[in-house]
């Protein structure tokens, strides 16, 4: 597969160079100051207006060409993972426990080559805002720099997204026309009942009984109020109880996630949660309380600009295929909160290996540079395309 020609070797080096540096300097949601400062430094060295702090640590930067008062944003992810990195690599995390998992500093150097690029074009017919975003990750970083006027501050009339795709082979992109990722929430669970010896139950209120019998009803959720026809998932992911093998506890804590597309499904799950919950707990002498949060709505493509987007991306082959048989994830993307407020498109460009690749958040898993050069044309084509001149 040859790199996008646009990109000389020099700059592509330099892309890979700013991509390595930031792996090793990984930050969690809001904690991205190094970063951003990296981020803005550059833009500024492109020309650049930056602006800075929206969001807490995030960055945009605008571009205008031309004589056109269109407006598009384009959009990377900063943060990283409270993961241990494992991949040995010489450029790893210097930061214990906190590692780019996800690729987000590859994302982060996609979109700056494209800024860079873009400067360049002769094409480009209106405003660019470069969109660099905090706290993906959980934390919900798109929701708060809309909060704080993103959209009044730098009104675009399209907005776009991209996140690396292990599962696609380098080459390859695609994404819907409709869902792309789910929905997600989280939950915690703690049931109280009454400690004992673990040789006498019959003298408390076993917590640890209840928590497995919750456990296993919370999977009929999923089988058996959901239509087969719909998405859900329900995964109870930790429990914690006691501190010996002959007590029973006072109380014993469970969570988890869950997903869903369509509304209606959100609201029956968490409807049947909190009545299994405590249904299943009173039964056995038990006491519950539910945290349960909302946390991203579902990433939802606009079908005209997915459109588009899979009209850039096939006029690139063969340095860049369309992937059309794409079905939706069901991880979640906070990215959901900018389709919200503007119709736009997230697309998935592959930077699979082959068998035996660590995946998205895994200890192991690492940024596939040969990626890097595809998703900055791409951003650059989707830019040069969307507003062009006349």
């Amino acid at each position: 597969m040859n790199a996008p020609t646009r990109f000389s070797s020099e700059e592509i080096d330099e892309a890979v160079a700013w991509r390595r540096e930031l792996h090793q300097m990984p930050e969690l949601a809001f904690e991205e100051h190094r970063t951003s400062a990296f981020v803005a430094e550059r833009l500024a060295a492109f020309g650049l207006k930056v602006e800075t702090g929206l969001g807490g640590t995030g960055v945009v930067a605008t571009l205008t060409r031309g004589t056109s008062s269109r407006a598009i944003g384009l959009r990377a992810d900063m943060d990283a993972l409270a993961i241990h990195e494992a991949t040995g690599l010489p450029y790893a995390s210097k930061n214990p426990g906190r590692m780019h998992a996800c690729g987000h500093d590859g994302h982060t150097a996609m979109l700056l080559a494209a800024a860079r690029s873009l400067t360049k074009s002769t094409t480009l017919d209106g405003t660019v805002h470069f969109i660099f975003q905090p706290a993906e990750e959980n934390e919900g970083g798109a929701e708060r720099m809309i909060a704080e006027g993103l959209f009044h501050r730098f009104p675009v009339e399209a907005v776009f997204g991209m996140h690396n795709w292990p599962a696609l082979p380098i080459g390859r992109a695609g994404l819907t026309t409709g869902p792309m990722m789910a929905a997600f929430g989280i939950f915690e669970i703690e049931v109280k009942g009454r400690g004992a010896h673990g040789a006498m139950p019959h003298q408390g209120v076993d917590p640890v009984a209840a928590v497995f019998q919750i456990g296993s009803a919370l999977q009929t959720i999923a089988s058996r109020n959901v239509s087969p026809m719909s998405s859900a998932v329900v995964s109870v992911t930790t429990v914690h109880g006691g501190d010996a093998w002959n007590v029973i506890p006072d109380a014993c804590k469970m969570s988890g996630t869950v997903r869903w597309f369509a509304p209606e499904i959100g609201d029956l799950i968490e409807t049947r949660l909190k009545a299994i919950v405590h249904g299943i707990a009173g039964a056995m002498g038990c006491e519950a309380t539910i945290d349960y949060q909302r946390r991203y709505p579902a990433t939802i493509n606009d079908a005209t600009e997915a459109r588009f987007v899979q009209g850039v991306i096939s006029d690139m082959a063969p340095t860049l295929m369309l992937e059309r048989d794409i079905e939706p994830s069901m991880g979640a993307e906070d990215f959901a909160f900018m389709l919200l407020e503007k119709p736009g498109a997230y697309v998935w460009v592959g930077q699979g290996r082959g068998p035996g690749e660590a995946g998205l958040h895994s200890p192991r898993y690492d940024f596939n540079d040969a990626a890097l050069p595809i998703g900055a044309e791409l951003w650059t084509r989707i830019a040069e395309a969307k507003l062009r001149a006349s």
